[in-house]
């Protein structure tokens, strides 16, 4: 079910005005998309930070303007932690839209008991898929990932009627081998012909 945000509509701009908005506990936003003429709106920030903080995608505008719309981007003050501007794109709920979603490793790689190191290398990937069914994240199970193995893009289970964007060859999560212990499967002989040339040397003195 999507969620609701409660808008009005903004005829204020400047950042003077932007900064009071915010201020008082709201934050501006614009509705774009099929065709129609943008709309400037003022968006409930407690509401908006319920949404942002179980990364919903998908809201239902209730207020100046009853719409289905994708929160396309946002803008971040990554000082104040607040948000500054939301951008809002119209969708039906049958519509593909294109949406970056957070990769959740699911379970304990089998090589991390073996002595290899876990590296989640990409942590979010883009898919299309109809707004209705976009989901919250995407899973990775990654119980059967050993030593000098990775995951992919394409090996993550997509919701039904979705595509990757993303490369499908692109690497999610590896597991390799300590650094260390690769410096003593190869390295282990070098000391000890150090130490040998040192004593051929002496003894032709």
């Amino acid at each position: 079910m999507a969620d609701i945000l409660t808008v009005e509509k903004r005829n204020e701009t400047g950042t003077a005005r932007m900064r009071r908005l915010r201020n008082s506990g709201k934050v501006p936003a614009v509705l774009y998309g099929h065709g129609q003429d943008n709309v400037n709106l003022v968006l409930d920030a407690r509401e908006l930070s319920a949404v942002l903080r179980h990364s919903g995608h998908i809201v239902n505008l209730k207020g100046a303007v009853e719409e289905s719309a994708l929160i396309k981007d946002v803008l971040w003050d990554s000082v104040l932690q607040q948000v500054l501007h939301v951008d809002l794109s119209r969708v039906d709920a049958s519509e593909a839209v294109e949406v970056e979603l957070t990769v959740d490793l699911k379970g304990t790689a089998r090589g991390t008991s073996n002595g290899g190191l876990l590296n989640h290398v990409l942590h979010e990937v883009t898919i299309l898929c109809p707004a209705e069914r976009i989901p919250e994240k995407l899973e990775l199970k990654i119980l059967d990932l050993d030593v000098g193995q990775s995951l992919r893009a394409r090996d993550i289970v997509l919701p039904e009627g979705a595509s990757l964007v993303t490369a499908p060859e692109s690497v999610i999560v590896l597991c390799s081998v300590p650094a260390q212990a690769d410096e003593t499967a190869t390295g282990v002989a070098e000391p000890e012909v150090i130490g040998k040339k040192k004593e051929e040397e002496a003894g032709k003195d």
